[in-house]
């Protein structure tokens, strides 16, 4: 049998992480909401939030803070998560909003790759 590979459609990397974030917005409902919620798998341009309790569609748009910075977000897609009980949703920034967790992105392309230091750099 050939060896069947998922597809992947995602144009950046992305970092496994959990970061505490909280979400606001308006659920489905037209309930006003205010959430604590995981954010995994981040990239600049989205990620996947877990452990949300709100009712949300394809197409919303939520606020996000993290770390004091704050950014829109559009939702992708929403399911539940493997309990049945929370959910969980991929979502993506809004363009002219900036990245809240850039610097962690950041930070981790900036260390030294293997057999190479910032020493021998700067001598060559």
């Amino acid at each position: 049998m050939a060896d069947i590979r998922a597809f992947d459609r995602r144009r950046e990397q992305r970092t496994a992480t959990h970061l505490p974030v909280t979400i606001w917005g308006v659920d489905t409902k037209g309930e006003r909401f205010l959430h604590e919620a995981k954010a995994c798998d981040i990239s600049l341009s989205g990620a996947l939030l877990s452990g949300l309790e709100c009712d949300l569609r394809s197409g919303d748009v939520i606020g996000l803070l993290f770390a004091g910075r704050k950014a829109r977000f559009r939702v992708v897609w929403v399911r539940y998560d493997g309990t049945g009980d929370k959910m969980q949703m991929a979502i993506h920034r809004e363009p002219a909003d900036e990245c809240p967790w850039r610097q962690i992105l950041v930070k981790g392309k900036e260390t030294p790759r293997a057999g190479h230091s910032d020493e021998s750099s700067a001598r060559a």
